[in-house]
């Protein structure tokens, strides 16, 4: 297993880390992600262990706390060779107190999460979403408290937008307060506008991203192609996948592209898709799922090699996308902004 520093931080974190969505499957939504329960969890805990896969990721909203719950029941006795993020923001209730990142909000959350997990510290919480009601400097203000307090480690964000981030770091450094050292964002082959502000705002700012969605919700498993498309009863149909609906012929040419590299590589589909990711720059670690053993042990294999740069290139072609504007813009002019490397 490889490690990376996480931004600014001085956390080394895995290149591949372990997503736990699919750990319960308490809630109607949920469940098309999947309904891993204890026994299986503990299996696939203990597997990612043995393959040098540290960081555990989960959030309280993942079926209700549920997911919190098997995955401290799964880490029991190993809690000291384990990372654990997890996150707040999202809805966890129907009071009005009970979603966003206000300080009762997180303090409460934060006090929730601990006792699911079974632990007295998480590595690395994250605000989930920008919560637009609520003041950043409090925010950022209960955070540094729960940092200093030693229940946190490190914080991160998800799902932010360049200005959520940039404004959030900018009060962090006028208070001398703990900063985002990560953001959890949506990223992959079919998804690339990461990359648009996001990406160049994570080098200038030493800003670690881990990924999440890799495989866009399993389009780009190596399940569906053009001869095969997705059935009724896939996760995409049932409401498992998130963001806006990709137009098939754009689907399916990346996906015709990654057929052609899985072959020249020995490799699956899957693996070539998250390896690909693991070559962009600011990328820190990916989140990946798995509703079996196998589907685990088959993800792991994207690790201890790469892809050649003329492959690379071939990816980023076929998943090319005309950005909007301002970036359209912007790309006119690379002399003056030159894309990440």
């Amino acid at each position: 297993m490889e490690y990376r520093q996480l931004g600014a931080s001085g956390l080394k974190v895995p290149v591949l880390s372990f997503g736990t969505g699919t750990f319960g499957g308490g809630t109607d939504f949920f469940k098309a992600w999947g309904s891993t329960q204890v026994d299986e969890a503990t299996r696939m805990v203990n597997r990612c262990l043995d393959a040098g896969l540290t960081l555990f990721d989960t959030a309280d909203v993942y079926s209700k706390g549920t997911s919190e719950e098997i995955l401290g029941k799964a880490l029991t006795g190993l809690r000291d060779k384990a990372l654990i993020s997890t996150k707040a923001t999202f809805k966890m209730g129907d009071g009005p107190n009970d979603f966003g990142s206000s300080r009762f909000h997180l303090v409460k959350s934060c006090e929730d999460s601990l006792r699911r997990l079974k632990t007295d510290h998480i590595d690395i919480y994250y605000m989930h979403g920008f919560d637009g009601n609520t003041p950043v400097e409090e925010t950022l203000s209960a955070l540094n408290h729960l940092v200093q307090s030693g229940k946190v480690r490190y914080i991160g964000c998800s799902n932010f937008s360049g200005w959520h981030l940039m404004k959030s770091l900018s009060v962090s450094e006028r208070y001398g307060w703990s900063k985002y050292v990560t953001h959890q964002a949506y990223y992959s082959l079919l998804s690339r506008e990461f990359e648009w502000e996001l990406m160049p705002l994570a080098l200038d700012q030493n800003v670690g991203t881990v990924v999440w969605s890799p495989l866009a919700a399993g389009r780009l498993g190596g399940k569906y192609r053009r001869s095969n498309p997705a059935p009724a009863d896939s996760r995409i149909a049932q409401g498992g996948g998130e963001g806006p609906v990709i137009p098939e012929d754009y689907w399916f040419t990346i996906v015709d592209t990654l057929d052609e590299l899985a072959a020249e590589t020995g490799k699956t589909v899957a693996q070539v898709a998250l390896n690909w990711l693991l070559q962009r720059p600011t990328v820190s670690s990916i989140v990946i799922g798995a509703r079996t053993e196998e589907q685990l042990t088959q993800n792991l294999g994207a690790i201890g090699w790469n892809l050649s740069n003329e492959q690379v290139a071939r990816l980023d072609a076929a998943s090319n996308k005309e950005p909007i504007y301002p970036y359209w813009h912007q790309r006119k002019n690379p002399d003056l902004n030159p894309l990440p490397v």
